[in-house]
Parts: C-alpha cells; sequence; structure tokens
C-alpha cells in the first residue's frame, strides 16, 4: 500500500492574551494564522501489531518515542475508534520545535483530519475536540487550518478569504519551555477578542495587541531581545512579535519583497540562526 500525503502548515499567534488563571490552566484568548510553511506527514496502513512512527528532516531531532502523535494514537486505540488498524507514519519536520509554531500539535491535527476524512475512525464533532484536547491546547486550532480567533470564553471562530500577509520568521538555537513560560505569568489582561470579526486580521489592528508571554522570553533570553531590536530597527516590518510561548519571532510585512530584504539583511548579520520568509495561507 502506498503513502498518503498531507501537510501540516505551522501555525502563528498574532496576537496572545492571557485572560486568568483558572486552577493550573491559564484562560487565553489569541488571534491566529496559518503559513505555508509546513510539516510533511506520510501515513498508511500497515499489517503490524503496533504502529510505527518515525521523524526525519532538520527539525526532527530530540523527538522523543512519546509525542503528539503516538499520544493521539494512544486515544483512539483507548477509545477503540481505530478498529485494530495499524499505521505506519513518518513526518518530514520542516517547522522547528518549541518554536511556538505548533508544529507537534498541527502534526496530530492533520493526522486525526485526515482519519477522519478516510473515513477510518467515526466521531461526533463534540468528542473529536475532546479528543484534541487530551493532545494539547492548540490541537483543537489545527482541526481547521484557517484564520481563527480564539476568544477568552473558549470558543473559536473561523473566517476565510482575509486578506494574505508576509512573515518572516526567525528563531535562535534553543527553544521556549511552554511551561515554564506560563509559570512565569504575573499580570493578566482583559479581554478584547469576545466579538471577532474578520478586521481583527488587519495588521494595522493587531500591531496594537501584544503577546502576553513576550516579556517574560525577551528578559529570560538577551539574544531574542536582539533579534527584536534589530528587526524592528530595519522600519520595513509593520510589527515584530513572538508567537506562542516561543521561541520564534515574527516579523510582519504587507509585500513579499520587503519581507525578503529583511531577510537578506537579517542573515548576513545574524549567520547562524535559522530564518525563514513565509505567507498566510
Amino acid at each position: 500500500m502506498s503513502y498518503d500525503k498531507i501537510k501540516s502548515h505551522a501555525k502563528i499567534n498574532l496576537v496572545l492574551n492571557i485572560i486568568k488563571k483558572v486552577s493550573s490552566f491559564h484562560q487565553i484568548e489569541s488571534i491566529v494564522a496559518f503559513i505555508d510553511l509546513h510539516d510533511i506527514i506520510f501515513i498508511k496502513r500497515i499489517k503490524s501489531k503496533k504502529h510505527i512512527i518515525s521523524f526525519t528532516g532538520k527539525f526532527s531531532k530530540n523527538i522523543g518515542i512519546k509525542n503528539t502523535v503516538s499520544e493521539l494514537l494512544g486515544i483512539l486505540e483507548k477509545k477503540k475508534l481505530l478498529n485494530n488498524q495499524k499505521f505506519q507514519i513518518n513526518i518530514n519536520k520542516r517547522v522547528p520545535i518549541k518554536a511556538g509554531l505548533g508544529g507537534g500539535s498541527m502534526n496530530a491535527a492533520n493526522i486525526l483530519k485526515y482519519l477522519i476524512k478516510k473515513r477510518i475512525i467515526k466521531t461526533t464533532k463534540k468528542k473529536l475536540v475532546e479528543i484534541s484536547k487530551l493532545i494539547g491546547s492548540d490541537v483543537v486550532l489545527g482541526l481547521n487550518s484557517t484564520n481563527s480567533i480564539l476568544t477568552s470564553k473558549n470558543e473559536i471562530k473561523r473566517f476565510t478569504n482575509c486578506k494574505k500577509f508576509y512573515t518572516l520568521i526567525v528563531k535562535p538555537n534553543f527553544g521556549c519551555s511552554t511551561r515554564y513560560m506560563y509559570s512565569a505569568v504575573k499580570k493578566f489582561n482583559v479581554a478584547k477578542l469576545n466579538k471577532p470579526n474578520k478586521k481583527m486580521f488587519n495588521l494595522d489592528y493587531t500591531k496594537k495587541m501584544n503577546n502576553s508571554l513576550e516579556p517574560i522570553a525577551l528578559s529570560k533570553y538577551p539574544i531574542l531581545k536582539k533579534f527584536k531590536l534589530y528587526l524592528e530597527s530595519l522600519s520595513k516590518p509593520i510589527f515584530v512579535r513572538m508567537t506562542g510561548s516561543g521561541s520564534a519571532l515574527v516579523a510582519y510585512f504587507q509585500s513579499k519583497k520587503g519581507c525578503e530584504d529583511v531577510r537578506k539583511q537579517f542573515i548576513k548579520k545574524y549567520k547562524n540562526y535559522w530564518c525563514i520568509t513565509s505567507k498566510t495561507i
């Protein structure tokens, strides 16, 4: 049996506000977009007693045996949704891990979408969301790779045909611990996204907003602050902001040329750091 091929697009948080802490969880709101940077997932059914999961590519190192894909398959088996079917899955990792780009969560979300599309598993929309949340809070966003707003009421509003923009993503040679970043939060925001609308994806609107976790990351990692100040000094980005819990920073542009010009300047100054241009999908 030949492999089916799936694209697993990275997500970016244009805005991330932390509203409050409830028990051990943080209540957030966020404006999310998906970009054309993606992992490639190869999947096929196999005759075997167990699933075979492997990772290749630039960012495949340090992914353990326990990962979002193995967790997903384990949950589906526990719920008896796979009917004893086994799969061989290889993921070409082009999205860096621990970057705030949702790489692992989007892998799980896209495999889940595939299994539903192929009618390999059958479940309700409500149970689908419950399964997603068992793996990670971002997974539910990846079930539909379109511009989304997550409200502080934990509701997701999807938007299509939004204006596209360009991004330059830069990442230092380390990742940020999501657990640490959230544990360091001391201040909370007032909810601002509970009446989501398409205009919130305009860069002039998002420019006025923030990522609540960014000050924590900039304080802990001076190189991130250097990156941000340098990118902002080039004047062409509309704004520069960390995505998710980091460590990737995203510079936002209206034009492809402006984005590419800044990329060239960045790699000239910081030769040993990963950066890539991308575009919203």
